[in-house]
């Protein structure tokens, strides 16, 4: 079999509901498990409660044959062993903080530097590594599982208690559906996101998906992928996806910003603002005729075409994901905001609650 075919290939459709296995032991002793999310439509998700990570998900094509369209690992050890944050729940900071640290309230807060001098994705155990208690959910025809985890004060050098909690729903409407929200008894940054890495078909690359994002401004990084605080518009650059474009049309173009991501890896800023979720990007597919929306609260989405990816893992079915075998969609806040104030603000109070629903949405044509 070619190693890149989609795997799980079946017609077979069983009604919705929600199940619960074994996932296996984590070196700590915890147990984690496995629930699996059915619609009744042939979409099915996989989700554990270690890093409320999306194993897979599984969705039909134009023919009506269902596959997994995630990049990620057959069983537990692969994700205990590597580090791409597959699927995984990011807190609580995702994305990069400049140099470890930023000032609140006249205090200056050291963070864990895992990326160089730089923290990334909450640093180096954040919420993806972390074990979440886990509740299986009835919305209606919809199926759901909340995730809770407490943060305590201190955790990789942020301030407060945060309580966090994540709900995944399937909907009947063929959309994965996530609902963050947190509370803390402190002032802290806060901002949660999924680092699900998507092939709708299965190829060895993503260059060949059409994208389209609903943004006409991004903010530029340098050599260390931290914005440098500039708020620039797509026109006339390689950032321009504002009607579709094939991902791999001018990703290899000589330009700074591409070459200081590898290619993108790029915080794109949606147009316009909501307290109902929007949409931000939508991706094709030809051969398999998937198509892909996302909608979100959110002010910001990364995205990344997975440009670290270098075939050293190798994950389902033995494969060895090469660069750019996957790309992200990273709905968020922008990154290092609590370095730069011309940023939406991340800081929650204790008075306030933090808010947001992404929503991925298939549709085959």
């Amino acid at each position: 079999m070619n190693p890149y075919e989609l795997t799980n290939m079946t017609s077979f459709v069983r009604g919705p509901g929600i199940d619960k296995a074994p996932f296996g032991a984590l070196p700590d002793g915890g147990q984690a498990d496995l629930y699996t999310l059915r619609n009744g439509n042939g979409v099915e998700a996989k989700i554990t409660n270690y890093g409320g990570i999306v194993v897979s998900l599984t969705t039909p094509d134009r023919y009506e044959e269902t596959a997994d369209v995630l990049l990620g690992f057959d069983d537990l050890d692969g994700f205990l062993i590597n580090r791409p944050y597959f699927g995984a729940i990011i807190g609580r900071y995702a994305n990069r903080i400049a140099g470890g640290r930023f000032v609140l309230d006249k205090h200056e807060y050291t963070l864990q530097t895992n990326d160089g001098s730089n923290h990334l994705h909450g640093g180096a155990r954040g919420f993806d590594k972390v074990l979440w208690s886990a509740s299986p959910v009835r919305r209606g025809a919809d199926v759901a599982l909340a995730l809770r985890y407490l943060s305590a004060d201190g955790e990789e050098g942020y301030p407060g208690n945060l309580e966090a909690e994540v709900t995944y729903t399937l909907t009947r409407d063929n959309a994965l559906k996530i609902e963050y929200l947190a509370s803390s008894d402190m002032p802290t940054p806060v901002n949660l996101t999924n680092h699900m890495y998507f092939n709708l078909a299965g190829g060895p690359d993503i260059l060949d998906h059409e994208l389209k994002l609903y943004a006409d401004r991004f903010t530029p990084i340098d050599a260390d992928l931290i914005p440098t605080g500039e708020i620039c518009p797509v026109l006339g650059t390689p950032f321009d996806f504002r009607i579709p474009v094939r991902i791999g049309a001018r990703i290899d173009e000589e330009d700074l910003q591409l070459k200081w991501g590898r290619g993108y890896d790029h915080n794109f800023i949606i147009t316009g603002k909501a307290d109902q979720p929007r949409v931000a990007a939508e991706v094709y597919e030809r051969t398999s005729g998937r198509a892909l929306q996302v909608l979100t609260t959110e002010p910001g989405v990364q995205f990344y075409s997975g440009n670290f990816l270098d075939g050293s893992v190798v994950g389902k079915n033995q494969t060895a994901y090469a660069r750019r075998s996957g790309f992200c969609l990273e709905t968020q806040h922008f990154p290092d905001s609590p370095n730069q104030p011309q940023f939406p603000s991340v800081i929650l109070m204790p008075d306030t609650k933090y808010r947001q629903t992404t929503i991925y949405r298939f549709v085959a044509r």
